[in-house]
């Protein structure tokens, strides 16, 4: 049997982490996560975006890149929480929208992303989370993440809508989507 790489996508609290411990659990996969505790930008980043917008998505990137070749090359099949497709189509496009990356940085950024990600092998399945944004606020607030606590419902808003554009377009696998507000 051949070995598969699955990647998991969603707004923030839809459930990816969890979905991704449940199949890897399940299925014997290899798991691998976003990088929160080790990423050495976050902090930074949260208490000042416009400073530090351009220097986490560069992380990001090289740690994503990193991690699906990583999982692409390993003799087992594996599921990563979070795409690096994500942080382009996403987030540093949430960041350019909302002025926390200059047009200069996000057009460097989406320079170097296009080179990394035609390298990279394709995923075998997307799978795409999704929830109503009151869902993930009230998730979000659940969980009690003291980073996460100034996510608006409009920030969810605006990555729900950047995601709906995202996945009209996105073609380099098949992508199953599963809505999660009814699921715990």
């Amino acid at each position: 049997m051949s070995t598969k790489l699955v990647v998991v996508a969603g707004n923030i609290g839809t459930g990816k982490t969890s979905l991704t411990e449940r199949l890897g659990a399940r299925l014997g996969w290899r798991t691998s996560f976003e990088s929160v505790a080790d990423n050495p930008y976050l902090a930074d980043f949260y208490s000042d975006m416009h400073l530090w917008s351009f220097h986490l998505q560069i992380f990001f990137l090289g740690h994503r890149a990193q991690q699906h070749l990583e999982l692409a090359r390993a003799p087992h099949s594996a599921i990563a929480d979070r795409s690096i497709y994500e942080d382009a189509n996403i987030f540093a496009r949430a960041l350019y929208h909302m002025g926390n990356l200059s047009e200069r940085d996000y057009r460097s950024y989406r320079k170097v992303f296009d080179m990394v990600t035609a390298g990279l092998p394709r995923p075998d399945l997307l799978l795409y989370l999704q929830a109503p944004v009151p869902v993930l606020m009230a998730r979000i607030g659940q969980r009690g993440r003291a980073i996460e606590q100034g996510i608006t419902a409009d920030y969810l808003a605006l990555l729900e809508s950047f995601y709906a554009e995202w996945m009209q377009t996105f073609d380099l696998c098949p992508v199953l989507t599963i809505r999660t507000d009814d699921l715990d």
